[in-house]
């Protein structure tokens, strides 16, 4: 213990046996290694040693009365999330008392809910700093914690950490997975998605996501499977399709009564991106030009586009030479690059097999759509035609990347999409609305073979911006599409170039410096214009006393402030006349704002109204006097401070100052360049010409 904390002073015996720890927020020790990290103004306050606590703890939640050990098992719940006293408690076997006492299950715990459910919390919150390896987890512990989940009566508190025990379990130890999918059911965990509690839904879908995260890939290759929860991820993912785990979710979830909390959408989040890798598999599958079964796939395409004319050429019969031709032509019209073996089209990775799934599923499910995309291109010129094989892979192939398909989730987002979890197949729907959209726009751009990259770039701008709306349904999304249309992708690049690109060029920004001080002398104005309609201030003092008003206004010289007490809260325009007292602007030394304020220096002032101190400021004037001012809101705290420092002929650095520089630098810009739209503006300025050997082209009157 550092020599500065010695307790000496105060005559405390064992020092060694005290420390210091954060009085507020998070109860962590203060150690020799975290010390440099406390903040001017932190508050600590002092408590037994680490060590000490838990040896205390150890003992109390072993005590034979049940009051006292409840009490300890809070206390416990607390410490268990600094690091210092998780290492001190499980060195004395503290974990263990507390397996032992869960193992225990009806035998000490089960009339006492509430000190079962601190005691899962200890026993986490202690895994969770990683001093102990999850697989020293015995089967009996795993089986009672499993045995809370499947109960139906069991107390909230204990079925939402038991959630969590098992998530853990399942991730941090590939044995743990297998003993819990053992003993947790597919229906136990869809029968937690469906009660009114979200924080329940929240840890089941964790659970579930846990399982994904982690099934075995080579579990086929092991011993027969008893537990659907035990299956390798494809086949788990159709385990819970075959349980309506997407209707679930949306019925009860995200089409609930209640708002999405911040962490069930990361869950939702979660289970979206586990859901699309299953796509990568496929993804990431090359076509086999030999494979009989896959070349049937293109036939089956081939045959839905032009069924009609392949059934006449079938009944007029010819050789294989000009069959061989007549399927050339038409793999040609279905917009395959390599017309004469179009299975070659398939063999890069991604997006490999999965956009022939998708064009497949397009003909079967959507085949208006699919025949009339490819007969409307087949009928065009051949420059103007937009092939349909070549898109559909391009098209496949973005959308994995915009959906990050065979990516981990990401810890910090929650943005998951309501609608893909309207449809089983979701993300070939989308490709059928993508692939429509797709053919619509290079209509719009009358795009040709060579525009094609432009055309591509295009949409997925278009799906870009309609995405982050988040739509409920597919059908939303498509009406969004619908209005991204190419002459708005346009206007949006266009204003957004105005605001950003062209705003850096070296002229633009010379432009801006010298507009700059005519806006901030605009802003200086309408802050002293607002200084001299005045405003009215709560005077400090004791909360229980009726609340009493002043008012202050800045004369229209701008030589004094007048200020006096108001009977009452101000409602219209109170004259110079009415104000008592005045200062004059020449006698004010300077402006403090916050803990600077005398006002907010006196004792106890803070701890009355802590808002107080983010709206104070105060005036120091000749010869020691002081004006002290509680603003009524932020936007009079920024008026106020500027105006005052305009005044002064100081800066004017408030929040709201910045806020207005920036808009109404922003709308002068725009309005200037207005005649230069379309206009290239140069990044440097032309070359001055030389002057002229002589001037002797200057026209001379008389």
């Amino acid at each position: 213990m550092p020599s500065c904390w010695k307790l000496i002073r105060w005559s405390l015996p064992n020092p060694e046996f005290y420390t210091l720890r954060y009085a507020d927020g998070p109860q962590l020790y203060i150690t020799e290694q975290t010390r440099s990290d406390i903040k001017n103004g932190t508050i600590l306050r002092l408590a037994i040693s680490p060590s000490r606590a838990a040896r205390q703890l150890v003992d109390r939640i072993q005590s034979h009365s049940m009051e006292a050990r409840l009490e300890a098992m809070k206390e416990l719940a607390k410490l268990s999330a600094d690091m210092t006293f998780a290492t001190e408690f499980i060195h004395m076997d503290g974990l263990v008392v507390l397996t032992h006492l869960v193992e225990s299950g009806t035998k000490l715990l089960s009339h006492y809910s509430e000190m079962l459910a601190f005691t899962l919390t200890a026993f986490l919150e202690l895994m969770d700093h990683g001093i102990v390896s999850w697989d020293t987890v015995s089967i009996t512990f795993v089986k009672q914690i499993a045995g809370y989940v499947s109960q139906p009566t069991v107390d909230v508190s204990i079925l939402q950490r038991s959630l969590a025990i098992l998530e853990s379990m399942v991730l941090n130890s590939q044995t743990l997975y297998q003993k819990v999918a053992e003993e947790v059911t597919v229906g136990q965990l869809l029968s937690h998605l469906q009660v009114s509690n979200q924080e329940i839904q929240t840890y089941a879908i964790a659970l579930i996501n846990a399982f994904f995260l982690k099934s075995p890939e080579d579990k086929r290759q092991q011993e027969p499977l008893v537990n659907p929860l035990e299956l390798p991820c494809t086949e788990m993912a159709n385990t819970f399709a075959q349980k309506h785990l997407r209707s679930i979710i949306l019925t009860h979830i995200i089409r609930g009564n209640r708002p999405i909390k911040t962490e069930m959408a990361h869950q939702l989040y979660v289970l979206q991106v586990l859901t699309f890798n299953l796509l990568e598999e496929r993804m990431m599958t090359k076509m086999d030009p030999n494979d009989q079964a896959q070349r049937d796939i293109i036939f089956e395409l081939r045959r839905i586009a032009f069924e009609a004319e392949a059934e006449s050429h079938s009944l007029a019969g010819g050789g294989a030479e000009k069959r061989k031709a007549m399927y050339t032509k038409d793999y040609k019209m279905l917009g395959f690059t390599n017309h004469i073996n179009p299975a070659l089209d398939f063999t890069q990775t991604p997006p490999g097999m999965l956009a022939l799934d998708n064009m497949l599923y397009l003909a079967r499910c959507h085949q208006d759509t699919y025949v009339r995309i490819v007969l409307e291109n087949s009928s065009r010129e051949d420059k103007h035609e937009c092939p349909f094989g070549r898109s559909a892979i391009e098209l496949t192939k973005m959308l994995c990347e915009i959906l990050q398909v065979g990516e981990l989730p990401n810890e910090g987002r929650n943005d998951y999409h309501p609608m893909f979890f309207t449809h089983d197949r979701a993300f070939e729907e989308l490709f059928a609305i993508c692939i429509h959209l797709l053919n619509k726009t290079w209509k719009e751009m009358r795009a040709t073979a060579e525009d094609f990259n432009k055309v591509m770039q295009v949409v997925r701008e278009q799906i870009t911006r309609a995405l982050p709306s988040a739509p409920y349904s597919l059908d939303q999304f498509k009406g969004k599409l619908r209005s991204l249309n190419y002459s708005e992708i346009l206007r949006l690049r266009q204003s957004e170039r105005m605001s950003q690109d062209d705003f850096q060029s070296p002229p633009i920004l010379e432009l801006r410096e010298k507009i700059q001080p005519e806006i901030l002398e605009l802003i200086r104005q309408q802050r002293l214009n607002r200084l001299c309609e005045g405003s009215s201030f709560r005077k400090v003092g004791n909360r229980r006393r009726p609340e009493r008003f002043w008012f202050c206004r800045l004369a229209l010289n701008h030589k004094m402030l007048h200020y006096g007490d108001l009977e009452d809260h101000a409602q219209g325009e109170v004259t110079l006349e009415a104000l008592q007292e005045k200062i004059p602007v020449a006698d004010i030394k300077a402006v403090v704002t916050g803990k600077d304020c005398p006002h907010m220096k006196e004792k106890g002032a803070l701890k009355q109204n802590k808002e107080a101190l983010e709206l104070a400021f105060s005036i120091l004037y000749d010869p020691d006097e002081t004006l002290n001012f509680i603003a009524p809101n932020k936007y009079e705290y920024c008026i106020w401070t500027d105006g005052l420092n305009a005044l002064l002929g100081k800066e004017m650095a408030s929040e709201l100052t910045r806020s207005d520089l920036d808009t109404l630098l922003s709308m002068e810009m725009k309005l200037r360049l207005l005649d230069l739209e379309n206009i290239h503006i140069p990044e440097t300025p032309p070359p001055v010409p030389r002057e002229p050997s002589s001037y002797d082209f200057v026209y001379h009157y008389g």
